[in-house]
């Protein structure tokens, strides 16, 4: 057993100095030796999920954080959800995660974006009261059972001799302390966010950051480092807050939530506030006086200036100067909660110096006597390049090490959700000797995100959209759960009884109103008839059945009873159930087509690739050493995956196919030789007995 380095340092402000290794939580179980099945290293929004999951699981768990009181913090924006984002939202918490319930008991401002195209691709977003955000999650977190907080800060890793049967270097076993104490684990999650050598910018000046108030974790970057990670550098940024008695809202467009509001959580009928009670965004633009005080200043901000890569989909407002000259910017202006002060100007995130920020802030219009209350700031950290990753988010290079969130290269709290809760996940499966639990990109965004990761990697903040998922039609919020609950439930142990019970009457309502719909057919005229709303035309001959005309968009579940109450006017007592057979009904054409391309991609991914493979080595396929050094780095685990990888020809993958197919054979003729061994054996005893 051995540590990278020699004793720890003091690398957070921690509350530990009042009460040292103060533990937190209701688990009466929590062992009295350090050691645990799982620890969690952050208590962002990886971290929280990943503890959480890892609980849920069986598996006792630690969730060391720098300060308890900053568990659910919004670091950012006050908001959750939006296009492919909602969509994150909705598989975890499919998967029994924690962040959709809490944004249903914290939200301030409900509103489903893109509504004017399909189901498939809409976006549940909300305004999110911060202070009851971290409220409630710190409620659900210090009350998880087999889940103990404890206040700390890591500075290296426990390393063994690794597993003969697993890749990897060496194997972790702990992690060790800023006091220089010793904590042992048989799975570790590391959820560092932006702490990992972290610095803040405003202007020309830097500090040694990982988020304002907080220090960054400078001795476990360097562990991390030493142990031949490739690391890369990634910034982001934050806008300044602003008051809010001093905007004049009168003059600007005002945005009001939906009326009702549409949960998060496949277990809430409603949210916890009513549309009435909730409060409005409101809508300003940029204008050419902001973008000659950002080209002015230029020579001021060296967040700008520096090669390190920034969200390229939600940038700072100097670089929507520079890439989109002479053209008005978005400014939403959004609340922070029901009774604060501040208001969030999302779009403005920007570092030029405090001073030139308010100058800035007063020339957008309704902003004109704004104050500024907090200076915006950029912030600069290291990431690790996530090809370094397996796809159940294991460390290629440390067995039982996992990665999750921002150290990724992600951006955005529900991406770093959506990993954290499949890291916690597999750690946890991970001590029980189970295989991983693994989500295709066929069978949801969080597939598709883990995916586009560990084949493509990312030099930039990834950030998830719709447009990343290539089966769009049957990945859609509102069928998250029957996609993943049930595997949840069954192969990792993550789901509770009453979620699995839930989708369970869902799966058999919907199956079963939808063979009703089938079996009730009229002629285009009597339907024309009952449904009068509905733009059939006459001239059609044939039948139609009662599912052909919920897809009409004019007719709804509502409209279908009424024409024909029995027997389809129980279906509409559940709100859910009614909106969702509209949406099968919907793509219920097009989705057969995508399923057989579904069931091609799924072929591909049943063909996996040995995990010891020595690509640089190998010399029974034909590969060129550019597609070595790729498979080698990224080390696929599917020849599906091995496809995505950039650089890798159809030639190559033709050859690698070929190879594995030949394996394959050559394993189950091997297999076969010992069943033949022993047939040969008695035919040779029934001989003698004969003789």
């Amino acid at each position: 057993m051995f540590s990278l380095r020699g004793g720890g340092r003091w690398v957070a402000a921690s509350l530990t100095r009042q009460h040292p290794l103060a533990r937190f939580g209701s688990d009466s179980a929590a062992p009295r030796t350090p050691h645990f099945d799982v620890v969690v290293v952050g208590g962002g929004h990886a971290g929280t999920e990943a503890a959480a999951a890892a609980a849920r699981c069986g598996s006792r768990t630690l969730l060391l954080t720098h300060r308890v009181d900053t568990i659910g913090q919004m670091s950012c924006n006050p908001s959750f959800g939006g296009i492919g984002k909602g969509h994150l939202m909705r598989e975890v918490d499919a998967l029994d995660g924690l962040c959709s319930r809490i944004c249903d008991q914290s939200g301030v401002h409900y509103k489903v974006l893109n509504r004017r195209k399909g189901p498939a691709v809409w976006g549940l977003r909300a305004q999110i009261d911060r202070k009851l955000y971290k409220q409630n999650m710190q409620k659900e977190i210090l009350n998880t059972p087999l889940l103990t907080v404890q206040e700390g800060a890591v500075e290296d890793l426990i390393l063994t001799e690794p597993e003969p049967e697993h890749t990897g270097k060496c194997c972790v076993s702990g992690v060790v302390l800023e006091d220089g104490s010793k904590v042992f684990a048989d799975s570790v999650i590391l959820t560092a966010g932006t702490f990992l050598r972290g610095v803040i910018v405003i202007g020309l000046e830097m500090h040694p950051a990982g988020r304002l108030g907080d220090q960054p974790s400078i001795g476990l970057a360097q562990t991390l480092e030493k142990l031949g990670f490739v690391v890369g550098r990634l910034k982001t940024g934050t806008p300044p807050r602003i008051a809010k008695e001093s905007i004049n809202f009168s003059i600007l467009n005002k945005q009001t939530p939906d009326n009702p509001s549409m949960p998060f959580s496949f277990i809430n009928e409603t949210v916890w506030i009513k549309p009435e009670d909730q409060l409005p965004c409101y809508l300003t633009h940029t204008n050419p006086r902001v973008d000659e005080i950002v080209l002015e200043n230029l020579h001021l901000n060296s967040h700008v200036k520096e090669t390190t890569r920034g969200p390229r989909y939600c940038p700072s407002i100097e670089s929507k100067v520079l890439r989109f000259p002479n053209r008005p910017h978005q400014i939403w202006l959004e609340p922070e909660g029901l009774d604060s002060d501040l208001i969030y100007p999302q779009g403005l995130s920007v570092t030029l110096p405090a001073e030139l920020q308010e100058k800035m802030i007063t020339c957008i219009r309704g902003l004109e006597k704004a104050r500024m209350i907090q200076p915006g700031y950029g912030v600069q950290y290291d990431y690790l390049d996530p090809r370094q990753i397996t796809p159940s988010l294991e460390t290629h290079l440390v067995q039982r090490l996992f990665f999750a969130g921002q150290i990724n290269g992600t951006t955005g709290y529900e991406e770093a959700a959506a990993q954290g809760v499949i890291a916690g996940i597999n750690a946890s499966l991970r001590v029980r000797r189970k295989p991983p639990f693994v989500v295709s990109r066929t069978e949801g965004y969080i597939g598709v995100l883990i995916d586009d990761l560990t084949t493509l990697g990312t030099s930039e903040p990834y950030r998830m959209f719709t447009s990343r998922a290539e089966f769009r039609l049957s990945l859609r919020p509102d069928n998250a759960d029957s996609r993943l609950t049930f595997r949840g439930y069954k192969e990792a142990g993550c789901v509770s009884q009453r979620r699995y019970e839930r989708a369970s009457w869902m799966k058999s309502s919907l199956e079963e109103c939808i063979s009703v719909l089938k079996s009730i057919e009229f002629s285009s005229s009597k339907w024309k008839k009952l449904v009068p709303e509905a733009s059939i035309s006459m001239g059609k001959t044939a039948s139609l059945r009662a599912l052909d005309v919920l897809k009409y968009e004019e007719v709804d579940m509502d409209l279908l009873a009424k024409a024909v109450p029995e027997p389809l006017k129980k279906y509409t007592q559940c709100r859910e159930l009614a909106e969702r057979l509209k949406i099968e009904a919907t793509y219920e054409s097009v989705l057969f087509y995508q399923q057989q391309e579904i069931k091609n991609i799924q072929q591909d991914e049943a063909l996996q690739l040995p995990k010891d493979l020595d690509y640089l080595t190998l010399r029974d396929v034909s590969l060129s050493y550019e597609v070595r050094e790729k498979l080698h780095f990224s080390r696929p685990q599917t020849i599906g995956a091995a496809s995505r990888i950039p650089g890798v020809t159809p030639a190559a993958i033709v050859n690698l196919l070929r190879f594995v197919k030949t394996t394959q054979h050559r394993q189950a003729a091997m297999n076969e030789l010992p069943k033949t061994d022993q047939c040969l054996c008695d035919t040779d005893r029934l001989e003698e007995r004969q003789l």
